[in-house]
């Protein structure tokens, strides 16, 4: 008799172990499917880099988009003289790592030209001209020195080598030279130091300084339009001066592609 109560005990007890272990493998098997459901619906470790799409038309982008595994949707328009109709920025930008099928959100510039009033700057000084300008959406091109009783006051504005109203209607980014006044008591200037800064950066850095731009040369690493929105002043002359030199003095800037790169 007690050895049947031990042989019961014994099965019981190898029964309980059983359960046990087949309810831990059944455990690790609903793990280990859950973690692989969860990599193949979240594409866990399938991250895609955006490629750029910068200067693409939006067809052309959809198509790599496509090509990518990712999708691009059209959410601004800005204008700019170059590169009409073609692709300007985008967000996440180029070489993020994204999950396959994220959204990349496009910026283009437009296809048809944005037109801007010309303002009256004849009166101003140059400090105040250039703000103006910038806050319409226009360049300054040439500083053209005329004598007068005052330095720097505008006395003329020009588009395309002509006098324009205020007024006129214009495309955005159109380039306004500027005929200034200069008395020969007050006529002198610093060339400062551009190196390092993009193109704009260093034409407005100059123009501060009333001196001309004669000429941006771009290296021939500088291939594309994108390549010049990178580009940095490697070398300018004539270089910074300790000495004066005259308003108006011209400076050609050299760039090239920056070696930061993002």
């Amino acid at each position: 008799m007690a050895e049947k109560t031990t042989e019961k005990k014994g099965f019981f007890k190898h029964w309980i172990v059983r359960n046990l272990l087949a309810a831990a493998i059944i455990c690790v098997v609903l793990l280990v499917g859950a973690i692989v459901f969860l990599n193949v619906v979240t594409q866990h470790n399938r991250e895609l880099a955006v490629p750029d799409f910068r200067g693409m038309t939006v067809q052309q982008a959809q198509a790599a988009a496509e090509k990518a595994g990712i999708r691009v949707e059209v959410i601004d328009s800005v204008y700019s003289q170059r590169n009409r109709g073609k692709i300007k920025g985008h967000t996440p930008a180029a070489g993020v790592m994204v999950k396959k099928g994220r959204r990349v959100l496009l910026t283009v510039n437009a296809v048809n030209a944005r037109k801007v009033t010309v303002p009256n700057l004849v009166g101003y000084s140059l400090r105040q001209a250039i703000p103006e300008l910038d806050m319409r959406g226009l360049q300054l091109g040439r500083l053209i020195y005329k004598n007068d009783i005052a330095t720097n006051n505008v006395l003329q504005q020009l588009y395309r080598g002509r006098p324009v109203d205020a007024g006129s209607q214009v495309e955005a980014e159109s380039v306004i030279d500027l005929v200034v006044g200069l008395n020969s008591s007050d006529c002198e200037t610093l060339i400062p130091d551009v190196i390092g800064k993009d193109e704009a950066a260093a034409k407005k850095t100059l123009h501060d300084s009333y001196l001309n731009v004669r000429r941006s040369i771009y290296d021939k690493d500088v291939q594309t339009w994108e390549d010049s929105l990178s580009a940095v002043v490697y070398r300018q002359n004539p270089t910074p001066s300790e000495f004066p030199v005259g308003m108006g003095t011209d400076v050609t800037i050299y760039l090239k592609k920056s070696e930061v790169q993002e």
